[in-house]
């Protein structure tokens, strides 16, 4: 884990806290640790590490507790940091009141990931944001910036 992610805490904002912040300010709060991350972060060994409106990065430390039989990590872990940082960039461009959930996802999965990869990067990035719908398209690279998996997502906004 890193330094800074020791500090923050884990759980669900409650949705009035939501509602009252505009999308930015919800995934700033994360990086910051003024929001709390979602306790799958925790399990997974991953934080949400920089956000900008349409941008956010999530870094993590593979470990062997993300082992597939095989005895490299499971593509489940590249899956949830890709939605995570996707779905998390389309909440960077929401208004107060409105939220996003996933509707479909797609991954295509480039390298192995191993122990030995080390730390890796999801960075997601916004590629169109209508009224009800957002696209957006993640990377997952290790530290020497080789692709490791990619994918793109569809996501609902609706008013929460």
């Amino acid at each position: 884990m890193s330094g800074a992610m020791a500090s923050k805490t884990y759980g669900t904002l409650p949705a009035e806290k939501r509602r009252e912040m505009t999308g930015l300010e919800f995934v700033q709060g994360l990086v910051e640790g003024r929001v709390p991350l979602n306790t799958i972060a925790k399990i997974l060994n991953y934080d949400v590490t920089e956000a900008a409106a349409g941008r956010v990065v999530i870094t993590g430390r593979p470990d062997d507790t993300h082992l597939n039989p095989a005895g490299t990590v499971h593509g489940g872990l590249s899956a949830t940091l890709l939605d995570s940082c996707m779905g998390l960039a389309i909440w960077s461009t929401l208004d107060k009141g409105s939220s996003q959930t996933t509707l479909e996802f797609k991954i295509s999965l480039v390298r192995p990931i191993t122990v030995e990869t080390g730390r890796i990067k999801a960075e997601g990035i916004v590629l169109n944001r209508g009224r009800r719908i957002g696209t957006a398209q993640g990377r997952v690279t290790d530290l020497q910036g080789r692709l490791l998996a990619h994918g793109t997502t569809t996501c609902l906004i609706f008013d929460s």
